[in-house]
């Protein structure tokens, strides 16, 4: 019994290396060369210190700057950790109020504007964490944005066309537009 226990060991110890130190820290090490920005996080840095992250969206209310789609963590809006979708099919009622309570804020936020709303910026994503929105949504909130900074729109949706990115290779995706990227270029035209 023994002479099958020492092979069986033998073979438990390499693969482990092999498998749980070797591999990983090769396509560690190879991640780093190849994409060394988005194997660090995609980290957005502003005078040198990090503000944020390119790949994960962050909530929030003030109307000078651009929202993100709304999170399904709604009692954690600011807790990664949190990140989950709702889980509400469309034909559930709650998922329903969820979609009225959004548009009736968007709404509260810009009372003169009447023109339909985007539907990625009533519902959340699959994450809660989505850090892209449509170039729709963006520029329905132009004006809101151009009104609470001074700004004349047409300066303010020619930042959001700017920072419009293309589908992958242009066939992969939809146009969208980070959020995060967008209100930094809006923080340099007026801090």
């Amino acid at each position: 019994m023994l002479e099958h226990l020492r092979p069986t060991a033998a073979a438990l110890a390499l693969f482990t290396l092999l498998t749980g130190v070797a591999y990983p820290a090769a396509i560690t090490a190879v991640a780093r060369l190849a994409f060394s920005a988005r194997s660090a996080g995609s980290l957005v840095l502003r005078d040198g210190a990090v503000v944020g992250s390119a790949l994960l969206g962050q909530p929030s209310s003030d109307p000078g700057r651009f929202w993100g789609r709304p999170s399904a963590t709604t009692p954690l809006p600011d807790d990664a950790t949190a990140s989950t979708g709702s889980n509400l099919g469309p034909t559930n009622p709650a998922l329903l109020d969820a979609v009225r309570a959004r548009i009736a804020a968007l709404r509260a936020a810009d009372p003169g504007t009447a023109r339909p709303i985007p539907v990625d910026l009533v519902t959340a994503s699959a994450s809660g964490l989505d850090p892209d929105i449509s170039p729709a949504a963006a520029l329905w909130q132009v004006p809101r944005v151009a009104r609470a900074r001074g700004l004349p729109e047409e300066r303010v949706r020619a930042l959001v066309e700017a920072r419009v990115e293309p589908p992958l290779l242009g066939l992969f995706g939809a146009p969208r537009v980070n959020v995060l990227r967008l209100n930094l270029a809006l923080d340099r035209l007026l801090p």
